[in-house]
């Protein structure tokens, strides 16, 4: 039986507390990490820690609550893992906030906030990670972008720019940190059925049921992915299988990009 891909290996995720970061974080612990996850809902965050432990005795789940756009915060969250996880081997930043209005809609202070959690936030964590990054031989980022960052749609324009810049940032995070042995990567999401599409359904009166009828025209594949669907991939790019991949966007869409 082979080992778990990523025995001893220690990893920060924001956005941990549910949806594709508490899916990545369970297959972290079964796959052998240790994991700290960062979340602004404490509730969220305990609640998916729980279930990991429940559900993996054993498993070693730190949580910090903490907006992602707090610097402090973001350094805190290191020091934490090099103290109390011995290092810090994998980063996946998956934090990111939604915004609804048009493009000629928006005010600045709404742009200020998306860019504030979606790129300097991402930014923060990629800081504060990178020495304990290098210092691991073999570091790996993992940046959770989507599908929407390299195709159009009308009514999300500052979200998708600022998922179109995450994958910039990353190819230019591949290129400065390749000769310090730290690999950056980008995963697009497509159409994912998470905790947070679930309750903006039922807040307007739709079932869940109903919802799962939905989204069969927005992939090849004519469903919703689960957020295991997209956890795979990101445990894949961070382990030692992927280690000779690093600035590669890679699409978790069901073929969305294409049609």
């Amino acid at each position: 039986m082979s080992a778990p891909r990523l025995a001893e290996k220690t990893a920060l995720i924001t956005g941990g507390g549910a949806g594709i970061g508490a899916a990545a974080a369970t297959l972290f612990c079964r796959q052998g990490a240790a994991v700290l996850l960062v979340d602004a809902d404490a509730q969220a965050l305990e609640r998916t820690r729980q279930a990991i432990v429940q559900a993996l005795p054993g498993a070693r789940v730190l949580c910090v609550a903490a907006n992602v756009a707090d610097e402090v915060a973001a350094r805190a969250a290191v020091q934490q893992c090099n103290a109390q996880l011995g290092g810090l081997d994998i980063l996946v930043n998956n934090a990111a906030m939604r915004n609804y209005s048009a493009a000629a809609d928006a005010t600045p202070a709404e742009w200020q906030a998306m860019v504030g959690v979606n790129l300097v936030g991402m930014s923060n964590y990629c800081a504060a990670a990178l020495p304990a990054l290098r210092q691991s031989g073999a570091g790996s980022i993992v940046n959770v972008s989507s599908c929407y960052a390299v195709t159009g749609r009308k009514g999300m324009a500052l979200y998708d720019a600022t998922k179109a810049a995450q994958l910039a940032y990353t190819r230019s995070l591949a290129f400065e940190e390749s000769s310090h042995g730290v690999r950056a990567n980008a995963v697009c999401p497509g159409s994912t059925l998470t905790d947070f599409h679930v309750g903006r359904a039922q807040g307007s009166g739709k079932s869940v049921e109903q919802l799962r009828t939905e989204r069969k025209d927005t992939s090849l594949i004519g469903r919703w992915a689960s957020p295991e669907e997209i956890a795979w991939p990101i445990v894949w790019l961070a382990s030692s299988e992927a280690s000779f991949i690093t600035g590669t966007t890679l699409m978790v869409d069901g073929g969305l990009h294409i049609m």
